[in-house]
């Protein structure tokens, strides 16, 4: 008996649904109503190579490829078969409306508060980091005139000391040299990261963390679909602002999707602006020039949680 390939996946899943479903979608289902069936991969990503499927199907067989594609963002696939029997667009307006549906009664397990001890956690102990975090309250900062403040704070802020890195005299030589080892991050929060505030979320985090040597937009949860990750990429090459998807089970194991460009020099002027508008960030500052005064971190960053205390 054959051994079911990625397009018995795709075809059983999509004709079983009976709509369009983007690549992750069809991997998703396959698992949930055993479409499946006796198919295995090594892949992490095995709706990517779905997708990919799906994309050279269409580009090199044009009228008679198996699926069509049915919607740009995210991209969705049917089967061409069923496309003349079945009013796709209906289908696919019907599938959209049951999603904004579902979207706006599905309750929040989490708000962007409850994300800062698992970015804290995870920056602290990440080799990447090493990083001592603060949480920066927009409520803290100066009365302005609306929008004059819009997109000026960071979610989180934090600081690199070279002290368990560097031995004294590498440190004092530094010194004398004028270099500094000492790095400064900055983040920007989001629960969902999907098309519909992909650029708004990013834009955001270009405007607030910009200022840092890494500024970085962080997310619970990621639109998986590959076109989005395409997108993303082409915003982190333009603008240099990184990507990590967190892990709420374990802090520990989430990831910097895409890295952050490294400034070699802070803005100084956001910084000073900063320190000016919110007493947290002014906080921070006076944080750090105590500490690279004792030459070890002392001083009260956010608390680093166990992992059972983590959500």
């Amino acid at each position: 008996m054959a051994k079911t390939t990625f397009w018995d996946v795709i075809e059983k899943t999509i004709e079983k649904v009976g709509t369009p479903l983007s690549a992750k979608e069809i991997w998703d289902n396959a698992n949930e109503i055993g479409t499946i069936g006796d198919f295995t991969t090594n892949g992490k990503t095995p709706w990517a190579t779905i997708a990919a499927y799906c994309y050279v199907d269409i580009n090199n067989n044009g009228e008679d490829s198996i699926v069509i594609q049915t919607s740009e963002r995210p991209a969705q696939f049917f089967l061409r078969k069923l496309a003349t029997k079945t009013d796709v667009e209906k289908l696919q307006k019907q599938k959209d409306t049951e999603q904004i549906k579902k979207e706006k009664v599905e309750p929040k397990k989490f708000n962007e508060r409850d994300l800062h001890p698992i970015v804290v956690s995870y920056a602290s102990v990440d080799t990447h980091f090493k990083a001592n975090l603060k949480t920066i309250y927009h409520e803290n900062s100066n009365k302005t005139t609306k929008g004059q403040n819009e997109w000026l704070h960071p979610d989180l802020v934090g600081v690199y000391f070279p002290f368990k890195d560097y031995t004294t005299e590498t440190r004092e030589i530094q010194d004398y040299l004028k270099i500094s080892s000492i790095k400064l991050f900055s983040f920007e929060l989001k629960i969902n990261l999907n098309f519909s505030n992909l650029r708004q979320s990013f834009f955001q985090a270009v405007s607030n963390s910009s200022w840092a040597n890494e500024g970085y937009l962080v997310t619970l949860n990621l639109d998986d679909d590959p076109t989005f990750r395409d997108e993303i990429r082409r915003l982190n090459n333009a603008f240099g602002i990184g990507l990590i998807k967190l892990n709420a089970d374990n802090a520990y194991e989430s990831e910097i999707l895409f890295p952050s460009k490294i400034n070699q020099e802070i803005d100084w002027d956001t910084v000073n602006r900063l320190a000016n508008e919110n007493v947290d960030f002014s906080d921070f500052l006076k944080l750090i020039t105590e500490d690279c005064k004792l030459g070890k971190v002392k001083s009260q960053y956010d608390k680093i949680l166990k992992p059972d205390e983590l959500i």
